[in-house]
């Protein structure tokens, strides 16, 4: 609906009018690639974008890209499927912290978090000294609850995007994303 990054990167420039929340963009490569990598990373760190995470660019085609992303934190992605080595390798090179995808599939809101989760989550904080947050698929506060229990912070997109996605109604829709946002503070700090 008209949505470019570089109108996001300017609202991101009238958020920091009066907010100093960290703030990272979520995107695929291609719209960076097409803004140009050198043009994007300048306007976002004068914008006050914090970080970015960039979901399909893989450690090891991101060599170019953080290079030149100086000033933002580049936060790389674990699944219940990485290998000790990449999560070393993940560990070594992202800044800000660790992305992990609770549950292997698609995004999504999902019923429930997935087995294991807390054992990976536990070996990959013993590899490596950044926060892990737990995102993909927690849908509502018992999900987020029980992230929150065993990560260092929790991650609720797909639950914002259902909300935006059903509600049209601006007022309904940002009474209905405060009754969830409420609920979800209220489960992880009860």
């Amino acid at each position: 609906q008209g949505t470019t990054l570089k109108k996001i990167i300017q609202l991101v420039t009238d958020i920091r009018k009066t907010s100093e929340l960290p703030i990272i963009l979520m995107t695929s490569f291609n719209p960076i690639f097409v803004y140009g990598q050198k043009e994007f990373v300048t306007d976002a760190v004068k914008a006050g974008v914090d970080g970015v995470i960039i979901p399909d660019l893989p450690p090891e085609e991101a060599d170019e890209f953080l290079e030149i992303a100086e000033g933002l934190d580049m936060v790389f992605l674990l699944a219940p499927t990485s290998t000790p080595t990449r999560i070393q390798q993940v560990g070594k090179i992202s800044k800000g912290f660790i992305y992990y995808i609770s549950l292997t599939g698609t995004t999504g809101t999902k019923e429930s978090l997935s087995a294991g989760l807390e054992e990976k989550v536990n070996e990959i904080k013993k590899s490596v000294s950044l926060p892990v947050l737990v995102g993909f698929g927690v849908s509502g506060p018992e999900q987020a609850r029980q992230a929150a229990q065993i990560s260092d912070g929790v991650i609720i997109g797909s639950a914002i995007v259902k909300l935006i996605e059903t509600h049209s109604d601006p007022a309904e829709r940002d009474r209905k994303l405060a009754e969830c946002l409420v609920g979800i503070q209220k489960a992880i700090n009860p």
